[in-house]
């Protein structure tokens, strides 16, 4: 079945009149009843019932209608997508490995938006797997915490550099402490978010504490006094809460967030973003 024939089928199985059918695509009437003779022909039984009144769906016509729509409209969707992407006039998908960092590289989005139309959608990525929604094809870009060395993705411009502070429950001795130092984490379990060392500076074993499903329920297990977990500094002001206190860091680097991208995967408008980034 070509493609126009699918076309001509699925519209005629929408509207159920000839005329309305011919004008929607632009072809003469009797196309629309040649191509409609043709495919009952091919699949040996009728697939309307037509009269001088109405025309309907027979029950073969029917269920030829509901297999064939859906990949029909995902086949339609996909070559869209494919030349906006090659034009740069799609839409933009952008991941989030940490749930608040959106909101601190808003500027950036609000720039792309202005000097670029079209929709950009944010998704937050899988707490456990970050990089997953790059590779399912889910996003175009990722801002993840740098550094990234993977062999298939791309790595642009840092968007966002933030101190790191610890999460602690608030009867943990160090939420009485004014800061910490990176040795401490060598003194109790550590949840690994943002950052993780397999050996503090002074080469003492950190010990890792289980690994929650999300952020929200690594919160929790802090909250409990489970662990401690270094955070980026922004989670002390968008998930602050009174079974948990951030203690700063004094001898830590600062956290890089940038964007990342799979290499074959490249497209105008992931270029474009991260002009703006820059």
């Amino acid at each position: 079945m070509e493609r126009r024939d699918l076309e001509v089928f699925l519209t005629l199985a929408e509207e159920l009149h000839f005329s309305r059918t011919a004008e929607r695509l632009r072809v003469s009437q009797a196309r629309v009843s040649q191509t409609v003779k043709r495919l009952e022909r091919r699949i040996g039984a009728p697939l309307f019932e037509r009269t001088s009144r109405r025309v309907a769906l027979t029950p073969i016509g029917q269920r030829l209608r509901d297999d064939l729509a859906p990949a029909y409209r995902q086949i339609v969707a996909g070559v869209a997508r494919a030349v906006a992407a090659a034009r740069g006039t799609g839409g933009l998908r952008v991941g989030f490995q940490a749930p608040a960092v959106a909101d601190l590289v808003a500027d950036v989005i609000d720039r792309f938006r202005a000097e670029h139309p079209g929709e950009v959608l944010i998704r937050e990525a899988d707490f456990a797997d970050p990089l997953a929604l790059l590779r399912a094809d889910e996003v175009d870009a990722l801002v993840a915490l740098f550094p990234v060395d993977e062999p298939d993705l791309t790595t642009g411009p840092v968007l966002w550099r933030e101190p790191l502070v610890l999460a602690v429950a608030a009867t943990h001795p160090f939420a009485k402490l004014a800061s910490v130092s990176l040795e401490d984490l060598a003194r109790a379990p550590v949840f690994r978010a943002a950052f993780w060392l397999d050996r503090t500076p002074g080469g003492l074993p950190v010990r890792a504490a289980r690994s929650p499903a999300t952020f929200q329920e690594l919160l929790t297990a802090i909250a409990a006094d489970e662990g401690v977990c270094p955070l980026g500094a922004h989670a002390a002001e968008h998930f602050a809460r009174p079974r948990v206190a951030f203690v700063p860091f004094r001898d830590a680097p600062a956290l890089r967030w940038g964007l990342v991208w799979r290499t074959s995967a490249e497209t105008a408008r992931v270029r474009e973003f991260a002009a703006a980034a820059r």
